[in-house]
């Protein structure tokens, strides 16, 4: 039975020890909201502080890697694979998509959320002084591979 809690009732990490060593891969979705002309400025690469999806990938990389320095009792992964795709979503959003792999005992949907979300902030960090108002939302697990519970799609996405 895996479990946050010992048998005491106590918070405690989840011992994968015994648990074998599969592929394991999740994909991870967040939404941006933001004025159209604060995404056209992105998207013209018009931004004063830059490339804001290059910036934004890069985070979302690094959140990735570091997922376990900011969610409490998630293992440290050796990630093999991480992608952070960012897209124009309509005239008014903009749609981050991660991706992260591994071969190893526990899933990496944690490492997959965490990416989008941090690719997200970081957004709205660069564009917050022309577009306060942007939402982030819709951030979730859109599939996870591999491991015991096998094969998970959002419903949406099947």
């Amino acid at each position: 039975m895996l479990t946050h809690l010992d048998s005491q009732g106590h918070a405690t990490m989840v011992d994968v020890s015994d648990k074998a060593l599969t592929v394991r891969e999740a994909v991870a979705q967040a939404l941006v909201r933001m004025r159209p002309q604060t995404l056209q400025m992105i998207v013209d690469g018009a931004h004063p502080k830059g490339d804001v999806f290059a910036v934004a990938r890069i985070a979302g990389i690094q959140a990735a890697k570091k997922t376990a320095d900011l969610i409490p009792l998630c293992h440290s992964l050796m990630l093999s694979s991480v992608k952070v795709e960012l897209l124009a979503h309509g005239d008014d959003a903009v749609q981050i998509t991660a991706r992260c792999k591994l071969s190893g005992q526990t899933g990496v949907e944690m490492e997959a959320l965490t990416a989008a979300s941090v690719a997200a902030l970081t957004i709205y960090d660069m564009c917050k002084a022309v577009d306060r108002g942007m939402i982030i939302e819709s951030v979730r697990l859109l599939e996870k591979l591999g491991g015991k519970s096998g094969h998970y799609k959002a419903e949406d996405e099947q």
